[in-house]
């Protein structure tokens, strides 16, 4: 991208994208349209690309324009969030934060956040809530969490998502199973799928994704167990019942417990999960919100920098509307 974007050319451009005219644009902005259309078209030449399609109805992204608008929202929010922290002195931000987590991730990521948001801001209240991915979905659709963790980007229109990372998926055992030769670090999908397994029920996203990276190969997974309780499968797994296909957070807090797991990556298939930190719309996202959101972040980005949850940070990646995740778990 030559040249360097100036914060108010994402912001008129962003706006332009929503008003679908420069017309409308120009009077939520209060900028004369000729001069929005000059700072469009400066723009446009940073790019090096048509960010715009114009018609007698209006003006609608491109596919670039629609990748440009995603980051740029996400760049803007960031902006005002930052702004907003900083005005405020850390010992004063007082609130109760609701916090919805799946189960692996609050095993991945649950006492990092809560030590973080006790040590930096003590003024604030963590109500973390832990259950299914659906649930936790309804939840804050329904506006009793302000920030949660979803595994699709397919929430509610009303409601700010950004991606947060792309967990790897392992077949885990404990360390001393004979299921898999001790020397494997590795197995293909197809020596996995004649393992016993333990999984989530079929109408769990999980499941869905586990079950189409099998047919995708012509391949059906030996399933002896299915549970959607995440301590109860684990707890199978340890007893030797049978392997399961979990992230590393399923294991992460096992290991103060003294149980061991072996967490084989496969070696032909591409399973990963991608996460989702959903929030409230901005304008009912308290700053407490927004801090407890960033903290949980770094929270994120430092367990996998640390190589302790194996993954894929996405800070500042965007999801066009047309590749959306469709699966949730």
């Amino acid at each position: 991208m030559a040249g360097i974007m100036d914060i108010p050319q994402l912001r008129y451009f962003v706006q332009i994208v929503e008003s679908g005219s420069l017309s409308k644009a120009s009077k939520q902005l209060y900028v004369a349209q000729p001069a929005l259309s000059q700072q469009l078209a400066k723009l446009e030449a940073k790019v090096g690309k048509s960010l715009l399609t114009r018609s007698s109805k209006g003006v609608k992204p491109t596919d670039n324009g629609l990748a440009l608008y995603y980051h740029a929202k996400y760049m803007l929010r960031q902006l005002e969030q930052t702004m907003s922290i900083a005005r405020n002195d850390a010992g004063a931000l007082q609130g109760m934060v609701s916090v919805g987590l799946p189960a692996t991730t609050v095993a991945a990521v649950g006492l990092a956040l809560v030590k973080s948001i006790r040590a930096k801001y003590p003024g604030i209240l963590l109500n973390v809530v832990e259950g299914m991915s659906g649930h936790i979905g309804q939840m804050i659709r329904f506006g009793q969490l302000d920030i949660a963790v979803q595994f699709s980007s397919d929430i509610a229109p009303e409601l700010i998502v950004e991606p947060l990372m792309d967990e790897e998926l392992f077949v885990i055992i404990p360390k001393n199973s004979k299921l898999v030769a001790k020397e494997k670090e590795s197995i293909t999908i197809a020596e996995a799928a004649v393992l016993p397994m333990i999984l989530p029920t079929s109408g769990h996203g999980l499941r869905q994704r586990i079950s189409t990276a099998f047919l995708n190969r012509g391949l059906t997974p030996n399933v002896v167990a299915e549970i959607d309780s995440l301590s109860l499968l684990m707890n199978c797994v340890s007893d030797g019942i049978g392997a399961t296909i979990k992230p590393m957070g399923a294991v992460m807090q096992d290991t103060v417990h003294g149980r061991k797991w072996r967490c084989l990556a496969v070696s032909d298939v591409r399973l990963r999960r991608a996460n989702f930190i959903c929030m409230l719309p901005q304008e009912r996202l308290s700053a407490a919100s927004s801090i407890v959101a960033t903290e949980l972040r770094y929270a994120v980005q430092n367990l996998i920098s640390e190589n302790k949850w194996r993954g894929f940070a996405n800070p500042t990646l965007s999801v066009p509307l047309e590749t959306k995740e469709k699966v949730s778990s």
